[in-house]
């Protein structure tokens, strides 16, 4: 960075991928509400604000997975983490994060089994997957050997999808599971490219701020030209219906990229990572309820489904018809959303103190007790 800031040590939290990431919450918060708040008058309008925010979120989620965890890892710059360092850190979070999957299965979708899959289950999986991952890169080969894992298990999936296509059919409780929205094949091809990508950048970072810079605009070029090839593609292909899912694999009734939508979702994540460095690291603007969401992303995922499903959708029964009332609901919710994120941070930040004076509380109780009991007896 050549504003002066120091470059990232592990475990940093920077914040253009925090506002990145609170970006993306906000298009899964708008997703989810085009969903559950809009009924038929605005349809076909409603059908591509779906697309365009699904096909930029989850992605975007799921490829900082990726990026970020070269951030994650813990000791000074240079050191080297072993396999059991790496698991011990990596597979508790990646487990805790599988259960508040499965938790919002119970809360919010009791419809559906509580094993299906969803989007926080690949995010856990893809943590814990991604630890023999970091452990390859250690060697000079390892980044090269995670690409070609990357591209060989998407394009397993894309020759493997009519067969995919009759298992869930014959065995649709277990195709919940294992092929539910935003399965982990084949999208931890995408978490890999994250975390290649997410290493190179850190290396170029360490070796001069004014090298990580270049590093992300020529992502964000190459996003750039991805996303004009997608749109060129279209018009020369006179695609009926540019922002849909027709064009692209449908398994288990949720959606994967295929072919030129595979620029698009390319694009639309190195494009809008350049362009946060861009704004938040070299232009200074910090956009601090942004990071906020980004900080506090988890745990408003989890409950912004409550408030925008059971609450608002099922139980007050609200639908917003026209545009304007819709988009005015969905400002008047992310401001909530930037309360409650703050609210959960202040908690977070009390929790360690109150431990800390618990754990104290409990020690003096423990002393007293001993001291005030009587000595044991003499032996006969």
């Amino acid at each position: 960075m050549t504003d002066g800031s120091p470059a990232p040590s592990r475990s940093t939290r920077l914040a253009y991928l925090d506002g990145l990431r609170g970006a993306a919450l906000i298009l899964m918060v708008v997703n989810h509400t085009a969903r559950w708040w809009i009924d038929d008058p605005i349809t076909w309008a409603r059908y591509e604000l779906i697309y365009v925010t699904l096909s930029i979120a989850a992605p975007t989620f799921l490829f900082l997975v990726g990026f970020c965890l070269p951030l994650a890892r813990p000791g000074p710059a240079g050191s080297v983490d072993g396999f059991g360092a790496l698991a011990r850190r990596f597979v508790p979070r990646g487990a805790r994060i599988v259960v508040a999957g499965l938790l919002l299965n119970v809360i919010v979708f009791a419809d559906e089994p509580i094993l299906s899959g969803g989007v926080l289950q690949t995010i856990g999986i893809a943590i814990m997957a991604m630890v023999p991952a970091l452990w390859l890169l250690r060697f000079p080969w390892g980044s090269w050997a995670l690409l070609a894992i990357a591209v060989l298990g998407y394009a397993a999936f894309v020759v493997m999808y009519p067969a995919l296509t009759g298992f869930v059919a014959a065995r649709p409780r277990l195709g919940l599971v294992v092929f539910y929205d935003f399965p982990p094949w084949p999208w931890l091809s995408l978490v890999l490219l994250g975390l290649v990508l997410g290493r190179a950048w850190l290396d170029a970072h360490r070796r001069s701020p004014e090298e990580g810079a270049r590093f992300l605009r020529i992502a964000g070029a190459a996003g750039a030209v991805m996303i004009l090839a997608f749109l060129v593609y279209d018009v020369w292909a006179h695609t009926p219906v540019r922002f849909g899912m027709k064009r692209d694999f449908i398994l288990n009734r949720h959606w994967t990229p295929r072919g030129p939508a595979l620029l698009w979702v390319l694009g639309m994540v190195l494009l809008p990572l350049a362009t946060a460095y861009w704004v938040m690291e070299r232009r200074g603007w910090r956009l601090r309820w942004l990071v906020l969401l980004g900080q506090t992303a988890l745990f408003l995922y989890f409950v912004h489904q409550i408030i925008a499903y059971r609450l608002v959708a099922q139980w007050l029964g609200w639908r917003f018809d026209t545009w304007p009332t819709f988009w005015a609901a969905n400002l008047v919710f992310v401001i909530a959303l930037v309360g409650l994120g703050w609210a959960w941070r202040a908690l977070k930040a009390l929790a360690p103190p109150a431990r800390g004076a618990i754990s104290a509380w409990a020690a003096r109780v423990r002393t007293a007790r001993r001291s005030a009991s009587p000595p044991p007896s003499e032996p006969a």
